[in-house]
């Protein structure tokens, strides 16, 4: 067996096991999440909320992985609970299917223009979450979602995944680009960092010989 053809193998070995279901069960919400991090970024998503669906698409989408959400929540209330309760299953099924993080290349970066915006995104999957936001929006809402939901999307994805996420729109006027271009630059940074190296086949990406600490 020639090297590629050994790399190969153990990558598609390595492909089968990177997938998880995660379900999540509270008095303000119901949800299920099931995932393949090395798919092809086919989506089924159900939240019963319609900007947020969108957004959850494309972050599928772009990330090539394949994404099946269903979420209930108290939306009469607001989409709050739904929205951050969402982050947090994507981001702990994200966690199990990653696991260790053996041979992950760790870090991505993108920077994704949307007509006349422009949003950046690194991320290091090192299993310490951290924040950083830099995107603000002229309008409260879009659609019936409230802006302000989209930063506690990406915090929980953070926290529950292990993301240190740095997220910054540098500049842009249309509201929708400026939301949508922050999951498109999470999805494709996201990507990179979870990609399996084959230089680093079964070794954890740190001097320290362990992340998360």
């Amino acid at each position: 067996m020639t090297v590629e053809a050994a790399i190969a193998k153990g990558l598609k070995g390595l492909n089968r096991m990177r997938k998880a279901s995660v379900e999540r069960k509270t008095r303000e919400t119901d949800i299920s999440v099931s995932l393949n991090l090395d798919g092809t970024g086919k989506s089924d998503v159900e939240t019963g909320i319609g900007f947020l669906d969108h957004m959850l698409e494309s972050f599928a989408k772009h990330s090539s992985i394949d994404l099946k959400v269903r979420a209930k929540g108290d939306t009469h209330i607001d989409f709050h609970h739904t929205t951050e309760d969402t982050g947090i299953v994507i981001g702990l099924a994200i966690a199990k299917a990653v696991g260790e993080r053996k041979g992950i290349r760790r870090f991505g970066h993108a920077s994704i223009p949307m007509d006349e915006t422009l949003t950046r995104c690194s991320i290091d999957a090192s299993g310490r979450p951290y924040l950083i936001w830099k995107v603000s929006f002229s309008r409260a809402k879009l659609g019936e979602m409230d802006t302000e939901l989209f930063k506690e999307w990406f915090q929980a994805l953070s926290q529950n995944a292990g993301l240190t996420l740095h997220i910054e729109n540098l500049y842009g006027e249309n509201n929708h680009h400026i939301a949508e271009s922050c999951y498109k630059a999470c999805a494709r940074a996201l990507r990179e960092a979870l990609e399996t190296d084959p230089r680093q086949s079964g070794q954890i990406p740190s001097t320290k010989g362990s992340l998360g600490s």
